[in-house]
């Protein structure tokens, strides 16, 4: 019985996930302003030198944020609806 009970996980984030998940991208100007708004990369990770030698890393930690493969899915989206639908040249949020 414990077991059952140990590998039945409830996950309370899954309705946000899903309602980010379905999101659709259909105006030029919001997917224009997630793009400049949602890094391409995590802004976090750094390296700290001193005198050209790395004496602390801070590893990005992006990827601790519950709700991290949503928010770069909705970036992805939004590149993807200026791209092909809107013909823009995406290179400017990259």
């Amino acid at each position: 019985m414990n077991n059952l009970i140990a590998s039945y996980k409830i996950d309370l984030l899954y309705p946000i996930k899903k309602w980010l998940e379905s999101l659709q991208i259909r105006q030029p100007k919001m997917a224009r302003l997630l793009c400049k708004i949602i890094p391409a990369s995590c802004p976090f990770e750094r390296e700290i030198k001193l005198l050209n030698r790395t004496i602390a890393y801070i590893p990005p930690l992006c990827k601790l944020n519950p709700f991290y493969d949503q928010i770069v899915e909705i970036r992805f989206k939004s590149l993807s609806y200026l791209a092909n639908e809107c013909g823009e040249d995406v290179t400017l949020y990259c």
